[in-house]
């Protein structure tokens, strides 16, 4: 069997961070009230960071100088990566419903993404990919609305929605600097950086959130959601998300983010015996359509 193409090796990484992260709408939802929402990400970017530090001590010693020189570069791709995209979520998670969270998150990314790759990478947008981002979306307003057009058509912006835009826009801008990183900068030293700014960045933030208040109880749960999200959402999803952006280039991968509904429906079928209906499967069938045709040989 011979070597998979860089290509091949990008659709796996992509997927295999929407796994990952198909599982972060769920624990928004499920830590609200428990977990104030800016001590999430603060906890969440701190305890990633300080893996990091730890693992790949050698490396981040090795490369400090690139840090130093290019200190800029690693804050604002912290700030947009970090300290803004996961806590705008969560912050809207809390005012927002799960349907809204989906829908709005899942579609303004690609989107955005697109364009900003279009404008400042150079990446093009043709025709192919257009239909395939159509038919994926599709897909999703199928899965979200259940097949019922009356969702679609009484859908309501909530005040908790601009959050979720935020973070949207936020996680697009995020890809674009990944591809604009600097030479010689290894994957894991980059996202030490990355996180441990992010993190700082963040810090001000959750000393307001936490002044005179009641701190939320360190129990086995968690540390368990706090350690899934640093160790699995943080570290392992973001170096395979970078991975799959160098090689497909932002846009592309920034597409393969609308399999996260496909994979969360899955996870609420299997642990919370949720039913599985044909929708769920012209869902599934619309949104993977699109992808290959995105991301298939030009034809058109």
């Amino acid at each position: 069997m011979g070597k998979l193409s860089a290509k091949s090796i990008g659709v796996v990484l992509a997927v295999a961070a929407t796994i990952i992260w198909s599982f972060n709408f769920i624990i928004a939802k499920w830590v609200v009230g428990n977990i104030p929402p800016v001590s999430l990400a603060f906890w969440r970017w701190g305890v990633a960071a300080v893996v990091m530090i730890v693992v790949f001590l050698k490396t981040n010693i090795a490369h400090l100088h690139l840090l130093k020189k290019h200190w800029l570069y690693f804050a604002i791709t912290g700030l947009f990566g970090v300290t803004l995209f996961n806590t705008l979520l969560y912050i809207a998670s809390t005012s927002s419903p799960a349907i809204n969270l989906s829908m709005i998150g899942t579609t303004t990314t690609p989107i955005v993404s697109i364009a900003l790759a279009g404008i400042f990478l150079n990446e093009k947008v043709y025709l192919q990919r257009v239909i395939g981002m159509i038919v994926t979306f599709t897909g999703i307003l199928i899965l979200l609305s259940k097949g019922d057009i009356d969702t679609l058509l009484h859908f309501k912006f909530t005040k908790g929605d601009a959050w979720v835009i935020g973070s949207a826009v936020s996680f697009s801008i995020y890809n674009i600097l990944v591809k604009k990183q600097p030479a010689g900068v290894p994957p894991t030293a980059f996202l030490t950086y990355t996180f441990t700014l992010g993190a700082l960045l963040l810090l001000p933030a959750y000393l307001f959130e936490t002044g005179g208040r009641t701190p939320f109880v360190w129990d086995a749960i968690n540390i368990s959601i706090i350690g899934y999200l640093a160790v699995g959402t943080s570290v392992l999803s973001f170096l395979f998300w970078n991975g799959s952006i160098k090689r497909l280039g932002a846009g592309t991968t920034s597409l393969f983010g609308n399999l996260i509904p496909i994979f969360s429906t899955i996870e609420a079928i299997a642990i919370l015996k949720e039913p599985f209906t044909i929708l769920h499967a012209i869902s599934a069938g619309f949104i993977i359509a699109g992808l290959v045709l995105a991301n298939g040989k030009k034809v058109i």
